[in-house]
């Protein structure tokens, strides 16, 4: 018997199919775009690249797997998060669903409800800052710039509700996402607000928690799908949420380090955080909260370096050369600061307009210095997050990596060694289409922990370095220093 999961991410999506004991006996993926159709603007295809993977990957998983429908007990989805998507009343997508943070149209919508609203009275009762991870100011876009789209909306969802009804014809969504709906989702009533000026309670989705079972599959999905009519789906979740599950974030002071395109950091609470440095929600599970950071350049960055300056390597040996090369250079990168800015920067100082930079240089410097300096800024900002999280109490007890960037060797363990803290790295990282399969699973009684399917590999331990207790200091006036000339040189471009 099995349960299966499956992740919409950015540029990929992921599915497993997981057997009762956490055993993967079968993967797929499928790569899809993201559509920039203009600066600031991130879209999906919401029926070719979520609805569309989601059949590819569950027909191909049973294919790999000659396992039959009715085998698999269980399903549960998540996807990249907060997005915007109106649908009509048949539930069909009126346009492009309008992704999280990285879609920055909606500033001027921010700036008006800030004003209208009151910045601090939507910090104090949703939780969270407007920003443009936000849903609300994205909905109010779309009313303001396309009316005649906004007569036909019934609904606005976002990518995993969108999963979820076409699977069971159920329009649901858990709170740990609605949370990202801010103004919408009031955190103490833990209930939408009825904004009628943005968007009405009517027109969005029913709030559940995201290990509950949303519906079964209807005859329609099975024909599309290959699943088996009445399987249980679960509410579902953001892609963040499942990696962090995947790896055992579980109780208050559990946090996740997922080195990905960006480092996201999640600490589960026992109490909300207001802070409007960092993002909250409530956890997956009722009485249970969660603190949230992300960096906007990250391992992306890494792929930055290695495209401009390993280009003469061979692409699949390229980052070993110098991942090699970066262990050459000693801690501190022999005098050499990286500000990672090169997307401007999320949290905590949330400026899209600082700036990435290598500063330091000599003619000494190599092409190591300057690769194991990105990734120890990377894990400088890092740090800066963990500083901010402790800062607004709740420092965490323990750290969980996950993440394609875990097999980096050099960022891994500047990151321990910058922060001070030990990482815990489990067997498995293949990421949130595990922890949507062992959330499908715990949905239905299968199992209760995850240390069960998941068990720790490794602890890579913090190690102390003078020259780091010498440079973080700079990086931080480093970047006090130049966000004023970075401003300078965005406007003169």
């Amino acid at each position: 018997m099995y349960t299966l999961g499956v992740d919409i991410g950015t540029f990929e999506s992921k599915g497993v199919l997981v057997d009762f004991a956490g055993t993967v006996v079968a993967q797929a993926t499928r790569a899809h775009e993201m559509i920039v159709p203009r600066a600031g603007w991130a879209e999906h295809r919401a029926e070719q690249d979520w609805w569309g993977d989601f059949v590819f990957i569950t027909k191909k998983l049973l294919a790999t797997a000659k396992v039959k429908s009715e085998e698999i007990k269980a399903v549960a989805c998540s996807a990249i998060g907060p997005c915007m998507l109106p649908l009509d009343a048949t539930g069909r997508p009126l346009m492009n669903g309008v992704l999280y943070g990285v879609d920055t149209r909606a500033s001027a919508e921010i700036a008006l409800l800030n004003q209208a609203l009151g910045d601090d009275v939507i910090l104090a009762r949703c939780g969270n800052a407007l920003t443009s991870q936000s849903v609300g100011p994205k909905i109010l876009w779309l009313r303001r710039n396309h009316p005649d789209l906004w007569g036909r909306t019934a609904k606005v969802v976002t990518a995993t509700t969108f999963l979820t009804q076409r699977l069971t014809g159920e329009c649901v969504i858990d709170h740990y996402t609605a949370a990202n709906f801010t103004p919408l989702y009031d955190i103490e009533a833990q209930d939408w607000c009825d904004l009628g000026d943005i968007c009405g309670r009517a027109m969005l989705p029913r709030l559940m928690w995201s290990g509950e079972i949303a519906g079964q599959v209807t005859a329609w999905a099975a024909l599309e799908t290959g699943l088996a009519a009445g399987t249980p789906v679960t509410c579902g979740t953001i892609d963040a949420a499942s990696e962090a599950v995947s790896v055992g974030v579980a109780g208050p002071g559990d946090m996740m380090m997922m080195y990905g395109s960006t480092i996201f950091i999640i600490e589960v609470t026992d109490r909300r955080l207001t802070d409007p440095r960092l993002w909250h929600a409530p956890w997956l599970y009722p009485g249970q909260h969660a603190a949230m950071a992300g960096l906007a350049t990250s391992g992306t960055l890494t792929h930055w370096f290695r495209d401009q300056f390993a280009r003469e390597l061979p692409h699949e040996t390229a980052f070993a050369t110098l991942t090699a090369e970066a262990l050459a250079s000693p801690p501190g990168a022999n005098g050499l600061l990286c500000l990672p800015y090169f997307s401007g920067e999320r949290t905590p100082i949330h400026n899209p307009l600082a700036s990435g930079a290598f500063f330091g240089l000599n003619l000494t410097h190599g092409r190591g210095d300057m690769y194991r300096a990105a990734l120890e800024g990377i894990a400088a900002a890092t740090r800066h997050i963990i500083e901010t999280i402790a800062e607004a109490g709740a420092e965490p007890k323990r750290v969980l990596a996950v993440g394609g960037g875990t097999k980096n060797r050099p960022w891994l363990q500047a990151t321990s060694d910058l922060t001070g803290l030990d990482q815990i790295v489990a067997r498995i990282t293949m990421g949130a289409a595990f922890g949507d399969a062992y959330l499908a699973a715990r949905a239905i009684g299968v199992v209760a922990e995850i240390d069960r399917w998941n068990p720790v590999a490794e602890v890579v331990q913090a190690e102390a370095h003078a020259v780091y207790a010498r440079q973080y200091p700079l990086f931080r006036r480093l970047y006090e220093q130049t966000k004023d000339l970075a401003a300078e040189l965005h406007d003169a471009s």
